[in-house]
């Protein structure tokens, strides 16, 4: 049966297709760069009767020929390919030295000449060891191939004595190529491709000779190898490599976090000192050391907001009057709500919240109200953290509404923590709803 070039190389072709529609499938899950994966190549180098797989030739002397071929490549995954190839040459032989051991060849021919018409064969390509693991793409690389096809060849042999040339019949025969090789990365779209295989012809008449079983011829070649597209190629891409390096990106990312947590937690420690010494109330008259005028009065006194003792006059009977909040004092003490601020985990008042805290304290100092402050956290934090920020957040209100003339024996501060949510803590929503300072005028 007569096979054609162009009847065998289509059907590798569309085996490569079909091996891009299986990647297709199996995408990695680790997210990788845009890759190469189709190449071609040209090589050329000596064709050769003999294989290094033992057994005794036809013929005592060979000869090298030129060989040349070409190839389409689909990689695969980063160690496997499929890869369909060409090959046209020329091998010869003669009888005119002994063998190797001393022994004569008796053979009928004095030489024989196979002409490759074509070669074309569908391999499995194996990269056995990138040199570096490392590394995310290597420099070169060793690989084994195999695979099956048909070859096409003419053997014209040369008769012993007579010296008549007969030219014999076309051939075409199945070929089984063994080989390996090894590439270079000269950049990232051309490779220096060397190499050695194997041909194992289902014939013994390749050599024009049937005498020691079915014939094998060798080539050893040198090439370019071409990678299409863009990007990194990924028969030299390490998978190791990129995930050892994503492991190494995100154990300095736990550091670098680890350093702004202990940072932060140095931060939070001074404040939490300064607020301690902001909030500090010696002589217990309900106003804060910092801002007592009049420090180490007498317990129970009554003090003003500067802490100085209140001038009492002489006892008079004065009618209880009935406290009244009006709309408007509501409203005051509602934008006050609505616009007080805090540093993120602090005690820290903002100062977009000054203006309408002052309106709340001209409030106290006009109509003499009582006011309760009640702090509130979201479920964030331990327990006890939540229940002393939430007190200092509220004696940090009544700090600042003492300084701006308010009686501090009428502001009384609580902290409730993260026990009377208003809404749910399982949204950012619901946590800022949470995170609060109520004001009870009374």
């Amino acid at each position: 049966m007569k096979i054609n070039l162009f009847k065998t190389l289509p059907v590798a072709i569309a085996a490569l297709f079909m091996g891009n529609a299986l990647n297709a499938q199996t995408q990695m899950t680790t997210t990788t760069p845009e890759l190469r994966t189709w190449s071609i190549g040209l090589n050329a180098g000596a064709a050769i009767p003999i294989s290094p797989f033992g057994g005794k030739e036809d013929y005592s002397k060979w000869k090298a020929n030129l060989g040349y071929g070409l190839y389409i490549k689909k990689q695969i995954t980063p160690y496997f390919s499929l890869r369909a190839d060409g090959f046209r040459g020329k091998l010869g032989a003669d009888n005119s030295e002994p063998y190797r051991d001393g022994t004569v060849n008796v053979s009928p021919f004095t030489s024989f000449e196979t002409q490759v018409r074509y070669s074309a064969s569908l391999n499995a390509v194996v990269n056995m060891w990138n040199w570096s693991m490392f590394k995310q793409q290597n420099a070169a690389q060793l690989y084994a191939s195999a695979g099956a096809g048909f070859v096409n060849y003419e053997t014209t042999t040369t008769t012993t004595g007579t010296n008549i040339t007969a030219t014999g019949t076309n051939y075409d025969k199945l070929v089984v190529p063994v080989g390996a090789g090894i590439k270079f990365r000269l950049s990232e779209g051309v490779n220096l491709d060397l190499g050695y295989t194997v041909n194992f012809v289902d014939a013994g008449n390749f050599d024009g000779y049937q005498l020691n079983g079915n014939d094998r011829y060798s080539y050893a070649y040198g090439g370019l190898e071409f990678a299409l597209g863009s990007g990194k190629q990924l028969a030299f891409y390490s998978p190791t490599a990129a995930t050892y390096e994503e492991a190494l990106a995100a154990k300095n990312a736990a550091n670098a976090l680890k350093s702004d947590l202990d940072a932060q937690k140095v931060e939070n420690a001074r404040l939490r000192t300064d607020l301690n010494a902001l909030l500090t109330d010696s002589d217990g008259d309900g106003v804060a050391d910092k801002l007592d005028k009049c420090p180490n009065t007498p317990m129970g006194t009554v003090v003003d907001g500067s802490g100085c003792p209140l001038i009492t006059p002489k006892p008079q009977i004065i009618k209880e009057t009935k406290v009244i909040v009006t709309e408007a004092d509501r409203k005051v003490v509602e934008d006050a709500i609505k616009n007080l601020e805090f540093d993120l985990g602090k005690a820290t008042i903002r100062s977009k919240s000054y203006t309408t805290l002052n309106k709340v304290a001209d409030l106290l100092i006009e109509k003499n109200f009582s006011l309760k402050l009640a702090g509130h956290t979201d479920n964030t934090g331990s327990d006890a953290l939540n229940m002393r920020l939430s007190k200092d957040r509220a004696e940090s209100v009544k700090a600042y509404l003492v300084a701006k003339g308010a009686n501090a024996s009428r502001i009384e501060a609580i902290g409730y923590g993260e026990s009377q949510p208003i809404s749910t803590n399982t949204t950012a929503e619901g946590r800022q709803e949470n995170r609060r300072v109520e004001f009870t005028l009374y």
